[in-house]
């Protein structure tokens, strides 16, 4: 597993920069560049379930808040995938992603928001995301500085 880390300075308070992020339409929007119709369910509080889900609701992966600060900083641990509407938690620690995080974190910077991501990535998946981050963090960008 290999530690990625991906950032990007944006013009506007870290609340606008932290909704743009987790509210549902924006979080389409922006999540859009790893997949079409991407979105999450959860109840969006700390120690929750919260399922990343592809267009058709049914398949994608299944994770935990581990860690909430309103503004500054969201970990997800990811557990297992979505298959077919059922959690299937083998396929991961198979491949050896289970337990992996993804980490974001929001500061105050020059007058508008620093945003850091940090996730654990396997060799299978390190260069596409290594490819299609710092465009999702683009997105965040346009939309948050709209």
């Amino acid at each position: 597993m290999k530690k990625l880390n991906f950032s990007t300075q944006i013009n506007a308070p870290r609340e606008r920069v932290w909704r743009v992020l987790w509210d549902d339409a924006s979080y389409r929007a922006w999540t859009a560049v790893f997949h079409e119709g991407s979105h999450a369910v959860s109840d969006w509080q700390e120690g929750s379930k919260i399922l990343f889900l592809g267009p058709d609701g049914n398949s994608g992966m299944s994770s935990r808040i581990d860690k909430l600060v309103p503004n500054e900083v969201m970990d997800f641990e990811h557990l297992g995938e979505m298959k077919d509407g059922v959690e299937d938690l083998d396929t991961a620690k198979e491949k050896g992603w289970a337990g992996s995080h993804e980490r974001y974190f929001l500061s105050d910077m020059d007058g508008g928001t620093e945003l850091n991501v940090e996730l654990d990535a396997t060799d299978e998946f390190r260069e596409y995301f290594e490819k299609t981050f710092p465009s999702a963090l683009a997105k965040v960008k346009e939309l948050a500085e709209a």
